[in-house]
């Protein structure tokens, strides 16, 4: 038995044996065509292309009826390149005037435009993979290799691989697929994004996983805590089955709490929002119980399409989520794009220290025609209705004083043009550095709330990079020096009078809401599943209980002695929760 630790993307639990994807690599040698054979390369090239686009198109249709159009149009770009003319004339040149074989002609191309896409700002360079998947489409159809295909199994696996690649991700058949295990990538890759909108559970950035595996292992996947399992023992098999089947249980029991307030026993009223990352998840913070939206992350308008997206794409993707919101609050965070949203591996110059780097709202500073893009169709939408937006990563005054001159100067360039649009936007910010947290009282006199962003602020308290699987045991919420900054943003708060939410992982996480509620925390934003087990925990306590745990944990000096005590705690408030 084996048991590595890697980043859950994709919560649940799965069980079967496991399937291993090969990397996939094409050795295409450079091989003399004779001129009276270029006519007969051209037409297995231009065959190539039309099935490729055949096949993008029924994985594209595919695709669209089991995740969604919005999922789905990562598939656009794939079909703009079979069908780009420029990029056509360049294989056919390549055919004639250097003697080449189709094959040769496709990956030099292709590889040569992907060195053109890394110099492209780097939402764009992210398509590289997507030329790639390209290039191994074209060479498979005109080699005639058998791709790996996971539409058509016979039976349930778990699906290993170093990679995947947006079609196999997108082409997988749900039925028969129970869980993934990747080698690489992290919360915003193309196989986390697919795996969660598939609600298949998926643990990445596993490193070697597929190096210790072998085909018809027995696996586990754990997605709720980043753990894959290779062969389990029969007693673990028993103990996670045990685990499942007393999950799926709870989760139903919790199901009646849906229209519920989250309320205490003493009538001490918590706000419940949920995190989305496209406008289809809307739903299901409502089908959770949710009050609104709590967090919007729009990055991915960018990081789902080949394009940067349009004034006209940003207004539709927010007024969708305001009129399904009918009036409940939502916030809108505008584009945290950098650090560990592009595959640093990939760009042209990759920064040494990208979480360190230029991301967030120093990436919105340098690049203002897109921030004011954005900005502005965040105004427009708020026509007629509540909305919030809220600045990412911000660390001195001087960035939020340059990011809320830019709002102001977008409003009034609307209110020239005519332009129906929002005036009364909550402007709030992100606390997820220690600057920011120690600055919290001079920030209070600048905005109207504050989001307590744990995932950042527990990297960058302990210097401890959040998508490091070697370092994970290092990366605790409950170390003494994170909950003191969170207690004195709080506070800081309600000396104010600027409300405080909380929106990072540890909002979701059951063993950390007593306390959270101890140290004054009224709003909660978290992933949509993850709500009714936090509602069910506040309906359970008084105020009184949570105040008493929030000093005994304040008087810890460990991260061990806390989460120890913490777990204990909630294992008394919400004993089924726990497996055996």
């Amino acid at each position: 038995m084996k048991i590595k630790k890697g980043i859950g993307v994709s919560p649940g639990v799965a069980f079967a044996r496991a399937v291993v994807l090969d990397t996939e690599e094409f050795d295409i040698p450079q091989r003399h065509v004779p001129v009276d054979h270029a006519q007969e390369e051209l037409a297995r090239l231009k065959k190539a292309l039309r099935t490729s686009k055949e096949e993008v198109l029924d994985l594209q249709k595919r695709s669209i009826e089991k995740i969604g159009k919005q999922t789905a149009s990562i598939f656009d770009f794939h079909l703009g390149l079979l069908d780009d003319k420029v990029l056509q004339q360049k294989f056919t040149e390549t055919i004639k005037s250097g003697h080449a074989t189709a094959e040769y002609a496709v990956q030099t191309v292709l590889r040569s435009y992907a060195r053109e896409f890394l110099e492209m700002p780097q939402y764009l360079a992210e398509r590289v993979k997507d030329i790639y998947d390209i290039e191994k489409r074209l060479l498979r159809n005109l080699t005639g290799q058998a791709r790996q295909t996971l539409s058509h199994l016979k039976q349930d696996v778990c699906v290993l691989a170093h990679d995947m690649t947006p079609s196999q991700t997108a082409g997988m058949d749900r039925a028969h697929i129970q869980g993934m295990a990747i080698d690489a990538g992290g919360q915003t890759s193309h196989t986390a994004i697919v795996a969660r909108a598939l609600g298949i559970p998926a643990v990445v950035g596993l490193n070697d996983v597929t190096a210790e595996a072998v085909a018809g292992d027995m696996v586990i996947i754990d997605g709720n805590r980043g753990v894959v399992i290779l062969n389990p023992d029969p007693g673990t098999l028993d103990d996670y089955h045990h685990y499942a089947q007393q999950q799926v249980e709870f989760l139903h029991s919790l199901d009646a709490l849906r229209d519920l307030p989250a309320i205490t026993r003493d009538g001490h009223e918590v706000t419940l929002l949920g995190n989305i990352e496209f406008p289809s998840e809307v739903e299901g913070v409502f089908e959770k119980g949710g009050q609104g939206i709590g967090l919007y992350r729009t990055e991915f308008l960018y990081l789902g399409s080949d394009r940067e997206p349009s004034e006209k794409d940003h207004y539709a993707a927010y007024r969708h989520v305001l009129e399904t919101c009918q009036g409940r609050p939502v916030v809108i965070r505008t584009m945290d794009l950098g650090a560990d949203k592009y595959t640093q591996a990939r760009a042209r110059v990759p920064e040494r220290n990208p979480m360190l780097g230029l991301r967030s709202i120093r990436y919105c500073l340098q690049n203002l025609p897109m921030f004011r893009t954005q900005v502005r169709a965040i105004l427009r939408a708020a026509e007629g209705v509540r909305v919030s937006m809220l600045f990412p990563l911000i660390t001195n005054l001087l960035e939020l004083r340059q990011a809320k001159t830019i709002v102001r100067d977008v409003m009034e360039d609307l209110e020239e043009e005519g332009v129906p649009h929002g005036t009364d936007v909550l402007i709030g910010m992100m606390v997820e550095t220690p600057s920011a947290a120690l600055q919290v009282n001079s920030f209070a006199q600048e905005v109207d709330f504050f989001s307590l962003g744990t995932n950042d602020l527990v990297q960058y308290t302990l210097a401890v990079d959040r998508g490091n699987e070697r370092v994970a045991p290092l990366f605790n919420a409950a170390n003494p020096a994170v909950l003191r900054l969170i207690k004195e943003v709080i506070r800081a708060g309600q000396r104010h009078g600027v409300p405080v939410s909380l929106c990072g992982e540890m909002a979701g996480d059951p063993e950390f809401t007593l306390l959270l509620l101890g140290l004054g925390l009224r709003t909660f934003s978290c992933t949509p599943p993850a709500i009714p087990e936090i509602k069910k925990i506040i309906r359970s306590v008084t105020m009184e209980q949570a105040l008493q745990v929030a000093r005994r944990v304040m008087s810890f000096d460990s991260d061990h002695e806390i989460m120890t005590y913490l777990r204990a705690e909630s294992r008394k408030v919400l004993p089924e929760a726990y497996a055996d």
